[in-house]
């Protein structure tokens, strides 16, 4: 996979990320405060993943050819964690 190839596999991750927090923020106005608080968290954990992915695709956007597989390499270790 190319570096372009790799940078639109991010962007599209990111996009299904926000889709997600955006469907647990509705579905959060209709549960019980219990509810809300395990909502809330998996909103949370999903906000920080987009917001370290966002740096790590800036990151790559920036690095050169001879560099981004070493970026590749760090964000898919990050992402399976």
């Amino acid at each position: 996979m190319d570096k372009k190839a790799y940078q639109e596999k991010l962007e599209a991750q990111l996009k299904e990320w926000q889709a997600e927090i955006d469907k647990l923020k509705a579905q959060t106005q209709k549960k019980s405060a219990d509810a809300k608080i395990t909502y809330q968290k998996k909103i949370d954990q999903l906000e920080q993943k987009m917001e370290q992915s966002k740096k790590k695709l800036a990151t790559l956007k920036e690095t050169g050819e001879d560099k981004w597989e070493d970026v590749r390499k760090e964000v898919e270790k990050k992402r399976m964690n």
